[in-house]
């Protein structure tokens, strides 16, 4: 499932001292608005939350935690701070401290599409999915949501794992009238479509996903066993080489070997 990150701005302009222009008796910055204690704690905790998520983007989780710690030193309030270092602690798999920080996102901006999406897409993973719907639902009824696709798609993949596959359905084709290149959400939708037997759907939605960018394990299998089934040898056969030629060490290519082995 896709979180996403606010984008934070640059630090150098932050960083930047003061320039002074002489004007008689005074100068340009004696004109300027002071800035606040609050306004320069702010931008301290967005400029701590920047690095950290370069630094996890580095990979550099140690010191991305420290980081984005600070940040919440300096504000405790600040919204993407906390998304951040959830993301964060979701990654090194300490669920408990993500869940908090996911929830206090939501909590410091309840209206926002992305801290909503966020959320439910955690607790999704998490096994709590009829909490989720409802978070995704308040992500799509933000009107400045700029990625309502992605909280469809999110939706959808939430709805699978509850068993209800004709809502995921809707909720794919609604991510993909959306967006036309969600590659996440023509997989799944592909994925759905094979479970309930729609082939040729499938094949149609899993072939435009492979057109987007270079295909993952995942849908390379998916497109074998669906020529499988339709009963395409050929194409079958190409699927499975190419995910044993690109993904050798896959746990969809040791599947597809274990089903041919005699």
């Amino acid at each position: 499932m896709r979180r996403e990150w606010w984008a934070i701005g640059a630090m150098a302009l932050a960083l930047c001292g003061c320039v002074t222009t002489s004007d008689g008796n005074n100068t340009l910055s004696d004109k300027m608005p002071k800035t606040s204690k609050v306004d320069e704690a702010k931008d301290a905790a967005r400029i701590h939350t920047e690095l950290g998520q370069q630094y996890m983007t580095n990979g550099d989780l140690q010191t991305a935690l420290g980081k984005l710690q600070k940040a919440l030193q300096f504000d405790p309030d600040y919204a993407p701070a906390h998304t951040v270092i959830a993301v964060l602690y979701e990654r090194i798999n300490n669920l408990p401290e993500a869940e908090l920080h996911y929830r206090k996102a939501v909590a410091l901006e309840p209206a926002k599409g992305d801290p909503n999406n966020n959320l439910g897409a955690f607790l999704c993973k998490i096994g709590k999915a009829p909490e989720a719907e409802g978070y995704f639902h308040k992500a799509l009824a933000d009107p400045f949501y700029h990625t309502p696709d992605v909280a469809w798609t999110n939706l959808g993949v939430c709805q699978v794992r509850a068993n209800d596959r004709v809502a995921a359905q809707a909720s794919f084709r609604k991510a993909v009238a959306l967006n036309p290149n969600n590659g996440e959400a023509l997989f799944q939708l592909a994925n759905v479509l094979y479970l309930d037997n729609d082939l040729l759907h499938a094949r149609a939605f899993i072939q435009r996903y492979e057109a987007l960018s270079r295909p993952s394990a995942a849908a390379l299998k998916l497109g074998h066993d669906i020529e499988s089934r339709v009963g395409n040898t050929d194409a079958a056969l190409n699927y499975a080489r190419r995910l044993q030629s690109q993904f050798p060490d896959s746990e969809q290519a040791h599947a597809l070997d274990a089903s041919v082995s005699p």
